[in-house]
């Protein structure tokens, strides 16, 4: 199948391309920067200029395409607005897809996205979902709620560091989920006619709380953690501050979505009807104890290497220094 994969420099969107190429479809990548894909051609895709928000661009990038695989979405510090990237972008790409007769339109939601019609991100994505299936597309929504690669971020790297690792309130327990074992689904839904208008949550196999996965990582690296509460009025406080500011505005539609971690909800769903209807086996997928454990497993034995290797060079050095070569 020739695809055309939206968002492939992100987390999931390079996922996705990888894995699709590994199948053996044919892909091609939407992109704004040349320079920073360049990884994504080195892989084999295509790498083809475009943005969202720019509707001429779109019908040259979809010629030959069969299949369209948006992951994109707008990240905080971007200069463009949730609403322009996630609900006008996708519209744009949505309307394009239309005209361009593609078979199969993936799209990524988040799970729950309709509970929560204050928070934009949601809200958003909620209304995109409903778009595209009034689109007449032959689409497959599928509904994430966390990836497994951020907690590296917020969790492992700051207790390695002996850094604070931030929780906020009594958080939401999320089932995060592989971004590898999320593009497998993404690009198996291409060949399944059973996946046809319909929506599929794609999480892990159980949700995981702020508290449990910092002493997870506390056992698996051997290092006790350092953890600072961050009141959920001090994140409100400063969402109405930086909506004053144009330029902040993405920022605190962001930490607007602080709103459904802190709610206490967790976000999960179950899994059997998807791994039913997608073919693939649930004992295939990583879970976040094997995921953390394979982490801290590389960096520890890399740290032990580094540690082996400083007094080497220090005694290398000062062999230098006692003996000069003249």
């Amino acid at each position: 199948m020739n695809i055309l994969v939206v968002g492939a420099t992100g987390t999931l969107g390079r996922q996705i391309t990888r894995r699709a190429l590994d199948e053996g479809h044919t892909v091609r990548c939407l992109v704004r920067s040349f320079k920073k894909a360049a990884f994504l051609k080195e892989w084999g895709a295509e790498l083809v200029p475009g943005d969202l928000c720019k509707p001429e661009t779109l019908a040259p990038a979809l010629e030959g395409v069969t299949g369209v695989i948006n992951a994109a979405t707008t990240r905080a510090t971007d200069s463009l607005s949730i609403q322009q990237v996630d609900w006008q972008g996708n519209v744009n790409l949505i309307q394009a897809a239309k005209l361009a007769n593609v078979d199969r339109f993936i799209f990524f939601s988040i799970l729950d996205a309709e509970k929560y019609p204050d928070v934009p991100l949601m809200e958003i994505k909620h209304c995109v979902e409903q778009f595209l299936a009034e689109s007449g597309l032959n689409y497959t929504i599928l509904r994430s709620c966390g990836f497994l690669q951020g907690l590296i971020g917020q969790y492992a790297i700051p207790i390695l560091e002996n850094q604070s690792v931030w929780v906020m309130g009594d958080t939401s327990p999320t089932a995060y989920m592989d971004t590898q074992d999320i593009a497998k689904f993404a690009v198996r839904a291409l060949t399944v006619p059973e996946t046809e208008r319909r929506s599929f949550p794609v999480v892990g196999s159980r949700a995981w709380g702020a508290y449990e996965i910092i002493r997870l990582c506390e056992r698996l690296s051997g290092r006790t953690a350092r953890v600072s509460r961050m009141p959920i009025g001090l994140l409100r406080a400063v969402r109405r501050t930086t909506r004053f500011f144009e330029w902040t505005w993405n920022v605190s539609d962001r930490l607007a979505f602080a709103e459904v971690v802190a709610s206490g909800k967790p976000l999960t769903a179950s899994m059997d009807e998807t791994y039913r209807v997608f073919g693939i086996d649930s004992s295939e997928t990583t879970t976040l104890e094997d995921y953390m454990q394979d982490y801290f497993g590389r960096i520890l034995k890399k740290l032990k290497e580094l540690e082996y290797e400083q007094p080497k060079a220090k005694k290398q050095s000062d062999k230098k220094r006692t003996y000069p070569r003249f």
